[in-house]
């Protein structure tokens, strides 16, 4: 008989094992399990309530759904899009291919911008670290077809096999454009030799990772100087008239820094064919299915899936990322109880107080920094469930009835381009949320000092009015203390309770901290994990926030009339609880700020005396490691 694992040994497979054993993933999906399983209830239970509003046998009364449920028609209208083909597309690519020079690409700069259509760098509009009531304009490098620059190092074995999937796909994609076999060929192979270039200059996960170095004010001269020969002044000048910003936040410097080394007369007409399969590629969904589908290839191999969801699942998704916020506001009040939304909150507030008795007795802190963690702990604003308004935004989100699915999705990309391009001149809306109700997931904003709990998670395994106490702080809890936790990760920590950039901490605290983090690196970096191996510089600032919401409720645990330790630390198991596609592990390994599900539930109760205690985990046991090398920060 096959011998059950014992949870002192792997606490993942001992609670999860059998599910693991028979669980199936879906042919559409890379992974199912804790967070997946909630999001394909939900998304099955908003499917049917669509399938309803479109055979007009459900209403509602959220007048911004009237145009949810028109695109979602315009998704199924197979016949019109299969009649038009790439048709509807062939103008913006006639456009692109006749971009002969330079001048000509800055006369037609803006345009491009609200087509959706990549320029040598990418631009948009958020919140200024330095001041967070304020919106800054903010440039990056373009980006790459392959998801990090590590891929592109020699001798990566993967680099070839992705490229080659993605040029299958896009040749597949050209033979649709009126683009003769020569042309297509010089295309695709010109934007192949591009994305090499952008690959030297851009970014890696590990280097964004690192989010505050984002932060780098530079006066507009000097970039519309780094940015020539492209006109960056016109373009902004193109934007916003009289008022184009005097500072532009550049968050990837050596991009720009580089900018002549992609960007110059001798690489433009590869720039321009690079453009033209990409836009060709990115738009693609809205256009016939067999484009459609050809567009998902690259993707659902990086990531494993088998096949696209069935077409009906597919208008639901559009929808309910075209119309996030009206799609979340319904899913919360149709299904989300003002008595969960109640209880939740009350456990917010109990883990920010516990927070709070815990920094002020913490051992490594001073007490002026200890004064400004409380104070910032104490103007953590709490959204939850969903919000009661729905921003304006989407009253301008309108669905013309005539118009195909193409023109339609167009349309609204182009508005929401121009209202992020807006919000320059605009004060930050601390309203706005970061994510929608019906999505399964949890944040922090450091720029807004807010957490965000929407409807979707706060059911079981996270939350249930009828779990006990004790499952609950393993599940909700321990995310809600996690959150939390990012205020004061090594990101959140460089922010203070307004949201800016700022040093509120005394010299001495920062460097017991920043050692600190550098254990916490330690302890994760290099632990093998499918063949390949975490690394602790990338997934740190997750991994700080696990450890402070295991620290925070576990303290809470102590203090809970009846709690049960053996409950706590198997939900928090269950929560973690994923079977995944092999090819999406070793993509979110490389990629991903997270660290794989099952070390999450593996390594964070080790650094805590009560999982020894709890289950007579000794020296002998592979879920114990040596108090010395225990780790707790918050």
């Amino acid at each position: 008989m096959e011998e059950k694992v014992r949870i002192q040994d792997d606490l993942y497979e001992a609670i999860n094992g059998e599910w693991l054993k028979n669980a199936v993933i879906p042919d559409d999906r890379p992974s199912t399990g804790g967070f997946s399983q909630l999001d394909q209830d939900v998304e099955k239970l908003l499917m049917a309530d669509f399938a309803l509003f479109a055979e007009n046998k459900k209403s509602t009364d959220i007048a911004e759904m009237k145009d949810a449920i028109l695109l979602y028609k315009k998704v199924l209208d197979v016949k019109r899009r299969n009649e038009e083909g790439i048709k509807p597309l062939l103008p913006l690519l006639d456009l692109i291919k006749n971009i002969k020079n330079v001048s000509e690409l800055n006369k037609l700069a803006k345009e491009l911008v609200l087509e959706g259509v990549d320029l040598p760098f990418n631009l948009g509009v958020t919140a200024d670290m330095n001041d967070a009531t304020k919106n800054a304009f903010i440039l990056t490098g373009p980006d790459t077809i392959l998801p990090d620059t590590s891929y592109y190092q020699e001798g990566n074995p993967v680099y070839g096999q992705l490229i080659g999937l993605y040029a299958n796909m896009a040749k597949n994609a050209l033979a649709q454009t009126p683009l003769t076999q020569e042309e297509q060929e010089l295309f695709l192979n010109d934007t192949l030799e591009y994305d090499k270039l952008i690959a030297k200059t851009v970014k890696s996960q590990v280097e964004w990772a690192d989010y505050v170095k984002n932060n780098n004010p530079t006066k507009v001269e000097e970039v519309i100087e780094q940015l020539k020969p492209f006109d960056f002044a016109k373009l902004l000048k193109d934007i916003y008239g009289a008022k184009a910003p005097k500072i532009v936040v550049v968050y990837d410097p050596r991009a720009i820094k580089e900018f002549n080394t992609v960007f110059n007369d001798e690489n433009f007409n590869k720039y321009v064919h690079w453009c033209y399969v990409k836009a060709l590629i990115g738009k693609s969904g809205a256009l016939s299915l067999e484009l459609a589908a050809n567009s998902t290839i690259f993707r659902r191999a990086l990531y494993g899936i088998a096949k696209d969801p069935v077409l009906e699942k597919q208008a639901y998704q559009v929808v309910a990322q075209a119309f996030s916020e009206p799609v979340g506001v319904y899913y919360g009040r149709t299904y989300f109880g003002e008595e969960a939304k109640k209880d939740i909150v009350s456990l917010v507030k109990k883990i920010i107080e516990t927070y709070k008795t815990r920094v002020a007795n913490n051992k490594f802190l001073e007490d002026a920094t200890k004064k400004q963690a409380i104070k910032k702990l104490s103007t953590i604003e709490i959204k939850m469930g969903y919000p009661d308004e729905i921003r304006p935004l989407y009253k301008l989100l309108k669905v013309d009835e005539n118009d195909s699915y193409y023109v339609a999705i167009n349309k609204l990309k182009r508005v929401r381009c121009q209202d992020n391009l807006d919000k320059l001149h605009k004060p930050v809306d601390r309203t706005e949320w970061a994510m929608p109700g019906h999505m399964v997931n949890a944040c922090y904003n450091p720029n807004s000092n807010d957490i965000t709990f929407p409807a979707a998670i706060l059911q079981k395994p996270f939350y249930s009015i009828d779990q006990t106490i004790s499952e609950n702080l393993g599940g909700i809890g321990a995310v809600i203390g996690h959150e939390i936790s990012h205020a004061f990760d090594n990101n959140g920590s460089q922010f203070d309770e307004k949201g800016n950039v700022s040093n509120w901490w005394t010299e001495k605290d920062y460097e017991s901290f920043k050692k600190l983090t550098n254990d916490m690196i330690a302890q994760w970096d290099g632990i093998p994990f499918h063949g390949g191996k975490v690394n602790g510089e990338l997934v740190v600032s997750e991994n700080i926030a696990d450890n402070g919401g295991m620290a925070v409720t576990i303290e809470i645990m102590h203090n809970t009339k009846g709690s049960d330790f053996k409950e706590y630390f198997s939900n928090w198991a269950r929560v973690w609880c994923q079977k995944m596609k092999e090819e999406m592990i070793q993509y979110l390994l490389a990629n991903d700020v997270h660290s794989p599900a099952k070390l999450r539930a593996n390594i964070p109760p080790r650094n805590f005396s009560e999982w020894y205690e709890t289950f007579g985990v000794t020296e002998k046991d592979e879920m114990y490691i040596a108090p010395e090398k225990r780790l707790i920060i918050w």
